[in-house]
């Protein structure tokens, strides 16, 4: 038998062991970076997946909110489906809202006596879903091609045929008795828009796909997947879809959630957002190539390293590595020799051996700091967190009354003027004044005026609706922006509620205390928003000369009750 020499046998020893154990790292890690890389990016699909589910879910409702409440509106409970004001009242929410492909009221016969743009006026929807599910309740329907108005209405630029997503509600007269239907059609791509924006908002992950199945895990959007049964969703035999994460599937990683819908539709729709599972693992397999590579060039490094080394060590080296391999391989028994006639030799050996029980030792400490570090870091990182809410909080909002600052108010005042430069939607600014609030501060001391700003603030909050802007403006008086002035919650109405109401409250160890209110609406003469500050500024000075507890604006002064 042939023995190779010290040289060959270290070179070898050398370049295999350390591309072994580059390669076995190399395999390890990429596991681990591929099982990570794999949680990682369903986790992300998962909050893109709840996101677009959210905010469709919260468009639907909106848009169902609106069509049930124009039914209860009182033009309707007239009894008269031919009233003009219907139309006109149809013809404000189309204009406002684009998705709208048409909306018209018909009898409980189901012909329809008023439509914007008198599409299918006088024809008979009685045989449609939406309008018999209609006469039942409030109704979102599953997206159909259209019938009636497919010859009506100009065609999609793609080619694509014209698909609508349906909402009806009932009309009731004064009697509470079922007169007629109220429906709309909204185009289909309004919702894929929705989808689209909040899948491409959440996240920049590559080649991702947004799916919209219905209740039977069949695909109603995209077009070129439409009717594809998804795995891993609802069928026909009853079968639950894996709503709660992501799963692995065809080729895809894919995250399926439920859109949120109110209790009183018949909508069992699902977002899924999948990327194809090669994209989403790439960067675990470019890892993993480059530690083979790194694992080749190690061993071929080492060989030359060990080819140099073993032209000037001998039997001793070889027991050394010979223990060193036990070591490696945790079996007992290694011994380093500690004498030796060369010194170098012996030290290696006491070093080698001293380093061995350190290396074990450093790894327990290691073990123990690093699940330390952990509990620190997430304990800074929920820290850190908090922080920054409250450092934004107290960024925009007045620390003293919690209604927004100075500094949000004038933000928010330049996006209203801004979005009526733009669209034209008119919107109205209140300036609300403490009467008397000197003699407060004065008589009762500065901790009860806080306390009645603080009241005051709360009062206005209260009176104010969902989509009115409340802010400090400065020491006692608040301002509050009116984006919506239609009727009926005029500026003059809502103003006048805040007045009446904060008239009629009590204030701890003050008693009564009355506001003046001055009201300014946006104009298109208005170069800038100084302008329409300056109107309501005025009209509040107007009503503090008229004896206070007043509200005014440009056509006068209204008396307090």
């Amino acid at each position: 038998m042939i023995k190779a020499s010290l040289r060959s046998h270290l070179t070898l020893w050398f370049a295999g062991l350390s591309l072994l154990t580059l390669l076995s790292v190399g395999f390890y890690v990429g596991h681990i970076a591929t099982e990570q890389m794999k949680q990682a990016s369903g986790n992300a699909l998962l909050s893109t997946a709840r996101s677009a589910a959210e905010l469709l879910g919260a468009q639907l409702g909106e848009r169902q909110l609106e069509v049930s409440l124009l039914s209860r509106a009182p033009l309707f409970r007239r009894g008269d489906l031919d009233d003009p004001d219907i139309l006109s009242s149809m013809e404000l929410r189309s204009q406002s809202r684009a998705e709208y492909a048409w909306m018209g009221v018909a009898d409980t016969d189901g012909r329809v006596h008023q439509a914007v743009n008198n599409l299918l006026v006088n024809q008979s929807v009685k045989e449609r879903p939406w309008f018999q599910a209609g006469l039942r309740g409030a109704y979102t329907g599953d997206p159909h091609e259209a019938v009636l108005l497919a010859k009506l209405l100009p065609g999609t630029s793609n080619g694509e045929p014209l698909r609508f997503i349906d909402f009806a509600a009932p009309i009731r007269n004064a009697d509470g008795q079922v007169i007629g239907v109220l429906g709309a059609h909204a185009h289909w791509s309004w919702v894929t828009r929705i989808v689209d924006a909040a899948v491409l908002r959440k996240g920049t992950m590559p080649e991702v796909q947004a799916l919209i199945v219905d209740h039977d895990g069949k695909v109603l959007y995209p077009e070129a997947l439409m009717g594809q049964q998804l795995p891993n969703m609802p069928s026909a035999q009853g079968t639950q879809p894996n709503t709660s994460g992501w799963s692995v599937g065809n080729g895809y990683l894919t995250s399926v959630v439920a859109v949120p819908t109110s209790s009183n539709t018949n909508l069992a729709w699902y977002i899924a957002v999948r990327q194809p599972l090669d994209i989403a693992l790439e960067p675990a397999r470019i890892l993993f190539y480059k530690l083979l590579m790194l694992g080749v060039i190690a061993a071929i490094v080492f060989a030359l390293v060990a080819y140099y080394l073993a032209l000037y060590l001998s039997r001793p080296i070889e027991l050394l590595a010979k223990s060193a391999q036990q070591v490696q391989n945790q079996q007992p028994g290694a011994t380093f020799p500690k004498e030796h006639s060369v010194l170098e030799i012996a030290q290696l050996g006491q070093s080698l051996e001293g380093m061995t029980q350190s290396l074990l030792g450093k790894e327990r400490e290691l073990q123990e700091a690093n699940a330390s570090l952990e509990a620190t870091v997430a304990q800074r990182t929920a820290a850190l967190t908090q922080a920054n809410a409250d450092l934004l909080k107290l960024a925009t909002h007045d620390a003293l009354t919690g209604v927004y600052n100075r500094r949000r108010f004038d933000e928010k005042l330049i996006e209203c003027s801004l979005l009526y430069q733009r669209t034209g939607r008119p919107f109205a600014l209140l300036f609300i004044d403490a009467d008397h609030f000197k003699q407060i501060n004065d008589t009762h001391g500065h901790a009860t005026g806080d306390e009645v700003l603080h009241q005051l603030a709360r009062l206005i909050q209260d009176n104010t609706r969902a989509t009115d802007f409340v802010a400090r403006y400065g020491g006692e008086e608040f301002a509050v922006l009116l984006p919506e002035v239609e009727e009926p919650e005029s500026p003059e109405i809502v103003a006048e509620k805040i007045r009446a109401a904060i008239a009629a409250a009590t204030f701890a160890s003050v008693g009564q205390v009355t506001v003046s209110i001055g009201i300014g609406l946006a104009e298109t003469s208005d170069s800038n928003a100084i302008a329409l500050i300056n109107r309501a500024d005025q009209q509040l000075y107007q009503a503090k000369g008229a004896g206070r507890n007043r509200v005014s604006r440009n056509a006068g002064v209204t008396e307090r009750h």
